[in-house]
C-alpha cells in the first residue's frame, strides 16, 4: 500500500518491507518505545502474518521519521508503537502517522480505533486529544499467558 505524499503533508506513507524492519525498530527504540518484555522484531513478524494488521511506515525524503503498528480484532482497531523520529517531531508527523492508520482501518470496515497510554505520560495524552480521542475512563487488566509475572 502506497499513499501519494501529496495527500500526507510530505509524508510518503508505505506498508513496512523486510528492508524497513530495522529501522523501523531503531525508530522505535529511539522514542522509547520498546519494552524489555516486548521483542519489537516479533511483534513487526506478527503484524505482517496476518491480513488483519500491518506496520506503517511514513518516510521524509527517503528516511523513515514515522511508524505505527495497526490492527484489528474484527470490531475494534488498535494502534501501537505510534512513532516520530525526535528531530522531526511539531511537523505533523504524528498526525499524519495516525490518519494513515485510521483509513487503513476504514478501508477495512472498522469503525472505532482504541488506543492505551500509561497514565502518566502527559505529552501523549494531550496529542490524542488534540486528534478528537477521549478517555473512556476504562480499567485494562492484563495477564501474561506463560505464566510470568505482571509487568507495568
Amino acid at each position: 500500500m502506497k499513499i501519494p505524499a501529496s495527500t500526507t503533508h510530505g509524508l510518503d506513507i508505505t506498508t513496512i518491507v523486510d528492508g524497513d524492519i530495522a529501522e523501523v525498530i531503531a525508530l522505535w527504540q529511539r522514542c522509547g518505545s520498546t519494552r524489555e518484555w516486548n521483542n519489537p522484531a516479533a511483534d513487526i513478524a506478527l503484524a505482517r502474518r496476518e491480513s488483519n494488521s500491518t506496520v506503517l511506515v511514513g518516510r521524509d525524503k527517503g528516511a523513515v521519521v514515522a511508524s505505527v503498528l495497526v490492527g484489528h480484532d474484527g470490531h475494534r482497531g488498535w494502534v501501537y508503537y505510534v512513532t516520530v523520529d525526535p528531530d522531526q517531531r511539531f511537523k505533523g508527523h504524528g498526525r499524519t502517522i495516525m490518519s494513515a492508520a485510521e483509513d487503513w482501518l476504514r478501508a477495512r470496515g472498522i469503525e472505532k480505533l482504541q488506543l492505551m497510554v500509561r497514565g502518566d505520560n502527559a505529552k501523549v495524552h494531550a496529542f490524542y486529544k488534540s486528534l478528537g480521542y477521549y478517555d473512556q475512563e476504562r480499567v485494562t487488566f492484563a495477564k501474561w499467558l506463560d505464566g510470568r509475572e505482571p509487568t507495568p
